[in-house]
């Protein structure tokens, strides 16, 4: 048996560590031009972020600010328009990180999937 980072071979089969996220790790970011992401931070180095999980928060009804949707939740979610999660995005130009609340995640990700 040989290992090597996250990696594990075991009788010729290569097996990869499955990333732990936690509920610490999600959070809302605000990007200078891309607009606003909620989902897992995975890295970030400067301004750039890389996230997992994500939903990018095209429009918000129920929270008057970014800082009160992390902290609350939205109260109006029937009104919100969040697409689908994406696997994975990379963000450039993060201008803001607000980690979330456990309510606020349960209340993000029980926002229907909007589609136009």
């Amino acid at each position: 048996m040989s290992k090597c980072g996250n990696e594990v071979e075991l009788n010729g089969e290569v097996y990869v560590k499955k990333e732990e996220l936690n509920d610490d790790d999600y959070c809302i970011v605000r990007t200078y031009s891309a607009g606003v992401f909620a989902g897992y931070v995975v890295k970030r180095d400067g301004k750039e972020v890389e996230m997992k999980d994500a939903r990018r928060l095209w429009y918000w009804d129920g929270a008057a600010s970014l800082s009160q949707l992390a902290m609350e939740g939205t109260n109006n979610p029937s009104n919100c328009k969040f697409p689908c999660e994406v696997a994975k995005v990379f963000l450039t130009e993060a201008i803001e990180i607000l980690p979330c609340t456990l309510s606020a995640i349960k209340s993000i990700k029980g926002v229907k999937v909007w589609k136009q």
